[in-house]
């Protein structure tokens, strides 16, 4: 009885031994091919949608600095900072006494030049008039008179110029607005002496028309014409936001920096924007052609480059790709060996390896949210 039960045990063991060895490879396969399912969708041409945020500066229409011309003191002020100013109007007067002495001496001898040329052309006139009759008035007396009259006129037009050039001299020591503006900046007071220095004695600003600078980066110049109209936003405005229109652009490349001087004309006739302030540009990018869009998920950086997953007959091929326009989901790709309605894997990983054998789990087409649009 003993050795029928244990002849039972060992048969019911050798059984269970042989059904576990057989199950093994059976799951090992089933999980083998479950890994290898991978999600996938099929490729097509759309339109992508994008944008980027740049920095910008605003800057016065128009803003000067303005300095002394001639070595003088402040004789008086008439404007201080935040005045508005018009064109024309007197903003300082300056005075040098010694550019009156120099311009009193500069007079005298203009007028002291001025007689002697009258003196020696009506001695030339009178000679002239006298050498008609013949035998009186020598050729060689004649030529000498013409030449002091000649040289008496240069001298004269010598001393003229250097009188005007003091009276100009005078006229710098009023200092007047260039524009219509504002007082940005005064770096003087009443009796302080003044000269060819790098410091400015006022700054004149126009805000009520304001600039806004901004510089393209060479990837993104092609996105940009004359008249675009483009949105912006300020620190010191949180939640407003300030459109304007493209007026000017340089046409070129800054060397440096390898991007394009753009500039905005802003109305700013409520002076809520101040120059100088850091203007947040948003500049919206539109793809001009039907290109291949495909999720961030499907594209994978390595070190060879970046690479897609197509699945063609079962098998996984990395396809290389360059890129072009992104947004927070979708992204351009291009390249030769990709056609639309291949397939994709959309969450690409390097544990695919390339040539390996996988199944399709499910497959569908990048939707029209995804790119932006």
């Amino acid at each position: 009885m003993k050795k029928k039960i244990y002849t039972v045990i060992l048969a019911l063991g050798t059984l269970a031994l042989t059904s576990a060895c057989d199950s093994s490879p059976k799951k090992a396969k089933e999980n083998s091919a479950q890994s290898n399912n991978v999600e996938t969708f099929s490729l097509k041409k759309q339109k992508i949608q994008s944008e980027i945020l740049l920095p910008g500066e605003l800057s016065g229409y128009r803003q000067v600095d303005i300095h002394a011309k001639v070595d003088s003191y402040v004789k008086s002020l008439k404007v201080d900072i935040g005045d508005e100013v018009k064109k024309g109007q007197l903003l300082m007067e300056l005075d040098a006494p010694e550019i009156y002495a120099q311009l009193a001496a500069a007079k005298s001898r203009f007028h002291s030049q001025e007689a002697k040329y009258m003196a020696s052309s009506n001695n030339y006139d009178r000679i002239l008039k006298t050498s008609k009759v013949e035998g009186t008035i020598s050729q060689n007396d004649l030529d000498q008179a013409l030449a002091r009259k000649n040289g008496d006129y240069a001298d004269l037009q010598a001393a003229k110029a250097a009188y005007q050039e003091l009276q100009s001299m005078k006229e710098y020591l009023r200092i007047i607005a260039p524009f219509k503006g504002t007082v940005a900046a005064r770096n003087v007071n009443i009796g302080a002496f003044v000269g060819q220095s790098n410091t400015p004695l006022l700054s004149i600003i126009e805000q009520r028309k304001l600039r806004l600078a901004v510089l393209i980066p060479d990837a993104y110049t092609g996105y940009l014409n004359l008249g675009d109209e483009l949105s912006f936003k300020v620190n010191s405005l949180p939640g407003e936001t300030f459109t304007a229109s493209v007026s000017r652009m340089s046409g070129a490349l800054d060397l440096k920096l390898r991007s394009e001087r753009v500039e905005l004309d802003i109305n700013n006739e409520n002076k809520r924007l101040l120059p100088g302030m850091i203007a947040e540009i948003t500049l919206p990018l539109y793809s001009k052609n039907d290109n291949f869009i495909v999720p961030l998920s499907t594209i994978m950086n390595t070190t060879e480059g970046i690479y897609v997953i197509k699945i063609k007959d079962s098998k996984a091929q990395w396809v290389k790709v360059n890129t072009g326009l992104s947004n927070k989901d979708s992204i351009e790709i291009f390249s030769n060996n990709l056609n639309e309605n291949d397939n994709l894997v959309s969450f690409a990983a390097e544990e695919i390896r390339n040539g390996s054998i996988v199944h399709m789990a499910k497959s569908n087409s990048v939707s029209n949210e995804a790119v932006g649009l």
